[in-house]
């Protein structure tokens, strides 16, 4: 029953994945992978405030097959580290470097951000008992 919940959120997480990375690409534009750059933020921010809200000192009590569901199916399913790659990799291969490696910087470094901010934010709404 696990392995389907999770597919089930990895399911809902990609159909969000393509629709977000799409209306971003179609606000902003293709040059650059938008699209993915901010679903992998906005991923890494609610991963990181479910898995504080939902922890063993969170407000939220919920069980492991729902942590498995959102962090795991639905997290895992929305962000894009493989399309991340290739997307990088083909910013290389067009010689476009400098974008390259402000995709791999500012993905690393806002991804890191965000989490830690989801896990901040959560550990605020958790002392407001």
């Amino acid at each position: 029953m696990t392995y389907l919940w999770i597919a089930i959120g990895s399911a809902l997480g990609g159909v969000a994945r393509f629709w977000c990375s799409g209306v971003v690409a179609r606000l902003i534009g293709e040059t650059f992978p938008w699209g993915t750059f901010t679903v992998n933020v906005v991923g890494s921010f609610v991963i990181g405030f479910f898995a504080v809200v939902s922890g063993p000192d969170g407000r939220l009590m919920v069980g492991t097959p729902v942590r498995q569901f959102v962090m795991i199916g639905v997290c895992g399913g929305f962000t894009t580290f493989s399309s991340f790659s290739i997307q990088t990799l083909e910013l290389v291969r067009d010689g476009e470097w400098l974008q390259a490696g402000g995709n791999v910087v500012g993905s690393v470094v806002l991804c890191l951000v965000a989490v830690w901010a989801g896990a901040a934010l959560a550990t605020a709404f958790n002392a407001m008992r």
